[in-house]
């Protein structure tokens, strides 16, 4: 049997580790903000024939001045090839720039006919908005969990396992911010979306193991110390976490490939991290939460000096 809680030192070493390094990192190449948070300019370009993306995306960064990430798109009822084109500026850019920019693409490339399709700008104070009504959602989301394993596990001591769960959720949403400061993949949406899903896997894992441990309290009552009953229900739940997040990951792992293979950016950006995240939530759910708990109703049963 691993004694997870006697290895707490050794795990928490470890996730204070990611937590500081993800912070350096941030300080000192900073972060990435796409344009749902920074704002900036999408201009979608649809052509004619055979274009190559890159060589499109050099020459509208040549001569726009200004870096664009491009996405290929084909409609499905027209046929119509185009290229989306996101700039990420707080300025954006206007009609006039727009024309000329496009003015000089066609002439690059004037077998293609290539002509603006849509364009749209996003303001930046709109995006700084809806990045911090995305944290508030995180966070209620966590208020929400707390709540309900309060209630669920109140003979357990209910209210600080779920903090503790909590805590640890935070450590997976710090995982999943420095994969994508690490790998410089802008915040966006996807951000958002990856931490809610790991906190949707993480926060079930963890609910398992506290049903365990519920489970042998009632089984084995005082006859057994904390720690060692909470090491016996991590072990219990071990395969069954594992398992579990193993077929997530390696169904996510196939859409990495496919995305890879196909440059699809969009989906790297969720599948990559949604990986790491699950990994992440498989380790805290095991080496964090359970151990933390047991340290925190230790602490409330010492007897306080006088």
């Amino acid at each position: 049997m691993i004694d997870f809680y006697g290895h707490r030192k050794v795990y928490f070493t470890i996730s204070l580790s990611i937590i500081v390094v993800s912070l350096l990192i941030s300080i000192i190449f900073g972060v990435k903000m796409d344009i749902q948070f920074k704002g900036g300019s999408i201009i979608t370009y649809s052509y004619e024939g055979n274009l190559d993306m890159e060589k499109f995306e050099d020459k509208l960064q040549e001569v726009s001045g200004a870096e664009f990430s491009i996405q290929e798109s084909t409609d499905v009822a027209s046929g119509m090839k185009s290229f989306v084109a996101s700039s990420v500026d707080s300025v954006g850019l206007d009609s006039d720039q727009q024309f000329e920019i496009l003015n000089k693409l066609k002439a690059a490339f004037p077998e293609n006919n290539i002509a603006t399709a849509g364009s749209n700008s996003v303001n930046p104070i709109i995006g700084k908005e809806f990045f911090i009504k995305s944290m508030v959602a995180v966070a209620f989301a966590s208020l929400l969990m707390i709540i309900y394993i309060g209630f669920r596990f109140k003979k357990i001591g209910g209210w600080s396992a779920g903090v503790m769960a909590v805590i640890a959720l935070f450590h997976d949403v710090f995982v999943v911010y420095a994969t994508f400061v690490f790998f410089r993949i802008p915040l966006n949406d996807n951000f958002i979306a990856v931490i809610l899903t790991i906190l949707g896997f993480s926060i079930n894992d963890t609910i398992v193991i506290y049903d365990r441990i519920r489970e042998n309290k009632k089984l084995f009552g005082t006859k057994m110390p904390l720690p060692e009953l909470v090491n016996k229900s991590i072990n219990q739940s071990l395969s069954r976490s594992i398992v579990t997040s193993a077929c997530t990951i390696l169904a996510m792992s196939v859409v990495v490939a496919v995305a890879l293979y196909n440059n699809v950016t969009s989906i790297m950006s969720f599948a990559l991290p949604m990986i790491i995240g699950m990994i992440s939530g498989v380790y805290s759910t095991i080496c964090i939460a359970g151990p933390l708990w047991v340290m925190w109703l230790q602490r409330e049963k010492k007897p306080k000096k006088a």
